[in-house]
């Protein structure tokens, strides 16, 4: 998998999370990738780690 590749799965996840739809991740690299994202999107998001990898689960909104 290239560099590129995991881009772009990142900005899938990320318009899945702005959609209110939570998303799972496994490898360390590609979590750190999502919450990079999350942050400069300023997006509002619960972080749930497992054994196998991380939950990211969108708060509400108000």
């Amino acid at each position: 998998m290239t560099v590129l590749d995991r881009r772009l799965m990142r900005d899938e996840k990320i318009k899945q999370l702005k959609e209110g739809r939570s998303v799972y991740a496994e490898s360390p690299e590609f979590i750190r990738l999502i919450k990079r994202g999350i942050e400069k999107e300023k997006l509002s998001v619960t972080f749930e780690n497992t054994n196998g990898g991380c939950w990211f689960i969108p708060n509400e909104k108000e």
